[in-house]
């Protein structure tokens, strides 16, 4: 399939993400820099939920920024974040707060609060400057309940169903699947495939997945096989991934040169370093008019 569909008003494209809300999201983050507000902090204290809420959040705003022209907000997307955890539904907040799926002018002109951060950055002298920046919350870290995966990928199979009725000829939705456990609804693999089997004529929807942890060991980034992975379920969610459509390849050999045609969207044992560069990556469309 080609994916070089042009993302336009007329023809717009949607993300749609799935946050693992689950309990064991309330775990410590593995250590070391993240790419965050405070580039030169060590996660200590943040959860896996805090961190991907950031992540997700500042996504959010770097999508309204790249729709953003001088007449306003141009509805290149829909996008949809839902969460499952104490049960499966929408993760916005605010004025959002019940939608599934919402243009990208929405989002950008709801967000459910707008807070202050402090961000550290090179002074150019060996030292750090301190910035006050605003950062926009669409959706907040939540972590109960067990890991419904199944009933996501199942919701998230319908939702684009409906929305592809309306958008045959656009770029294929693109579904980011973020957890750091097992599913507690039985084998995700048959709604993952359903949901890939969706398609547009440009191509079948495209799902990746990132997984999170408070391991140590290093994140293993867009593997070709499942060989390294060191357990069912990373073996599980590597074989639910997609396979990188090519101009997305082209993309992300300039950070990993041994990408090859085999190479899946997935992330093992991510930390926020990985998963904030897999979400750029993976929200890259090919032609944006």
């Amino acid at each position: 399939m080609a994916y070089t569909a042009e993302v336009s008003r007329q023809q717009p494209s949607c993300f749609l993400f799935l946050i693992d809300q689950s309990g064991s999201m309330a775990d410590a983050l593995s250590t070391g820099p993240q790419a965050s507000d405070n580039p030169s902090a060590r996660v200590l204290t943040r959860t896996k939920a805090q961190g991907v809420a950031d992540a997700v959040n500042r996504l959010l705003q770097n999508l309204v920024i790249k729709c953003a022209k001088s007449e306003g907000v141009r509805d290149y997307y829909s996008v949809g974040v839902l969460g499952y955890g104490h049960n499966v539904g929408s993760a916005f907040n605010g004025t959002l707060a019940g939608r599934d799926m919402v243009p990208i002018s929405e989002i950008a002109n709801t967000p459910a609060r707008i807070e202050e951060r402090t961000r550290r950055t090179d002074d150019g002298t060996g030292g750090f400057l301190e910035q006050t920046i605003k950062f926009p919350i669409w959706f907040d870290p939540i972590a109960n309940g067990g890991t419904p995966m199944c009933d996501a990928l199942e919701r998230a199979a319908v939702l684009l169903g409906g929305w592809l009725v309306h958008n045959q000829s656009c770029f294929p939705p693109v579904v980011i699947n973020i957890t750091d456990g097992e599913s507690t609804d039985g084998d995700p693999s048959p709604a993952a495939q359903s949901l890939r089997e969706l398609s547009s004529a440009d191509g079948n929807v495209l799902l990746f997945n990132i997984h999170v942890s408070n391991q140590q060991q290093a994140p293993i980034e867009f593997p070709d096989s499942d060989r390294a992975l060191p357990d069912q379920f990373a073996q599980l969610l590597f074989r639910m991934s997609s396979l990188l459509p090519d101009y997305m390849r082209s993309i992300a050999q300039v950070d990993y040169p041994a990408i090859t045609s085999d190479t899946r969207g997935f992330v093992f044992n991510g930390d926020m370093v990985s998963v904030i560069k897999f979400l750029d990556i993976g929200t890259r469309p090919s032609n944006l008019r």
